[in-house]
């Protein structure tokens, strides 16, 4: 079950682990105070900006942290391996994606990892219940295992762009995609990876609640785009809204592992 709905979780709050994963492109937003301000009853805080590993040479990107970074970052939050997680966001890129990516990257069972259809969007549109009152936390030990098959780097991209082992598939939006919109981060020139393929995750959402579309309407989308094997990696602005494709084409096809060009357009389009 890699997505719950609003109605589940409202009726599970208090039998499951809930993770606030926001995270905003728009510097004029501040997920942290957003959390502060209100949240679902019981989640816990996911700073994705410090749970990343953001070279100092990409200061923009969102790489893998190390696992002892993950490990005392998730122990902190109060999390145990065998624990049900329930992730949500308050974020258009559907930021909550990248948390349960990292989570099934750093050994998590993806039986035990679901995002929150939806979101906080959602969520308040229901006239759900929020509140800005601290959650507890016990800290954990929690313990965390690489699956590196998840991801890709830089120099398997090149290799790919020659060899043509697998298909590329961006979540940026069209224009910048093509080169036809600036970038919203600095030195970071305009344009996509040679041949890739552009799939921008705002036609696999429904912009009234942010839920994902059904699972007929993604077969028909990503079929549209050419997209019907295993051998696909995703890649976007930081490898945030990648993730949320990643789990799109998870939901039509049992046997995809998510896959993800962890350095995505900020470091292949570096100038």
């Amino acid at each position: 079950m890699t997505l719950v709905s609003t109605d589940w979780l409202n009726e599970n709050l208090n039998k499951v682990k809930i993770i606030d994963a926001s995270w905003h492109l728009d510097k004029n937003r501040n997920a942290i105070e957003e959390y502060n301000k209100h949240h679902i009853e019981n989640a816990i805080f996911f700073d994705l900006d410090k749970n990343s590993n953001q070279k100092m040479d990409l200061p923009h990107g969102h790489f893998l942290p190390s696992v002892s970074h993950h490990e005392k970052a998730i122990s902190e939050m109060g999390i145990t391996n065998t624990d049900r997680i329930i992730i949500y966001c308050y974020s258009n890129l559907i930021s909550s994606c990248r948390a349960w990516f990292q989570f099934l990257y750093f050994g998590h069972d993806p039986k035990l990892v679901s995002i929150l259809n939806g979101g906080m969007k959602k969520w308040k549109l229901e006239g759900r219940k929020v509140t800005n009152r601290k959650t507890k936390v016990i800290p954990t030990k929690y313990k965390a295992t690489e699956n590196t098959n998840m991801i890709k780097v830089k120099s398997q991209i090149n290799e790919n762009i020659k060899r043509k082992e697998f298909t590329v598939l961006d979540a940026r939006s069209k224009k910048r995609f093509l080169g036809l919109e600036s970038e919203p981060r600095p030195g970071i020139k305009s344009g996509s990876i040679k041949e890739s393929k552009s799939l921008p995750l705002s036609e696999i959402v429904n912009i009234k609640d942010n839920t994902f579309l059904n699972t007929k309407k993604l077969r028909n989308i990503f079929n549209s785009s050419g997209i019907n094997s295993n051998k696909i990696v995703m890649t976007c602005g930081s490898s945030v809204s990648a993730a949320s494709l990643a789990l799109a084409y998870s939901l039509i096809n049992d046997d995809y592992m998510p896959k993800i060009y962890i350095g995505s357009w900020t470091e292949f389009g570096k100038i």
